[in-house]
């Protein structure tokens, strides 16, 4: 079975980071869909307070409780601390959003056990792979 279906399948929780209050951002659409589909959505903006009806932190350490997926909507210069913050919150996964790319990071990752999505977009891939 294809990792990332399984890793969709079994996970509940995601971490968004780099949610946007800004509805017109694919962050937000993205967001609000996976809240639709059944996702616990943990928001990630260390500006923001709360999004989507949700307590807003400002980094994934800072999320109490376990996280399945880390969904990264930031620039690649800072995916390596999120993949990190990652590795250490025991993540199934870490999602690069479409243009969000940096194999280094995403073999470290690999390297820790995690699946690794790069340069995808949750949103299409839970329709192509989960049934969404």
């Amino acid at each position: 079975m294809n990792r990332l279906a399984e890793v969709l399948r079994s996970s509940r929780v995601i971490a968004v980071v780099g949610l946007s209050s800004k509805r017109w951002r694919p962050s937000y659409g993205v967001a609000e869909y996976l809240k639709r589909a059944g996702y616990r959505i943990v928001p990630v903006n260390p500006q923001e307070t709360e999004l989507l009806g949700e307590k807003c932190y400002p980094d994934v350490d800072s999320i109490p409780g376990p996280v399945d997926i880390v969904d990264i909507f930031r620039r690649a210069e800072y995916v390596p601390e999120i993949v990190e913050a990652a590795i250490r919150k025991g993540a199934k996964a870490v999602w690069m959003q479409e243009g969000v790319i940096h194999e280094e990071a995403a073999r470290h990752a690999e390297a820790a056990g995690l699946v690794v999505a790069m340069d995808h977009c949750i949103l299409k891939d839970h329709r192509r792979l989960a049934g969404g």
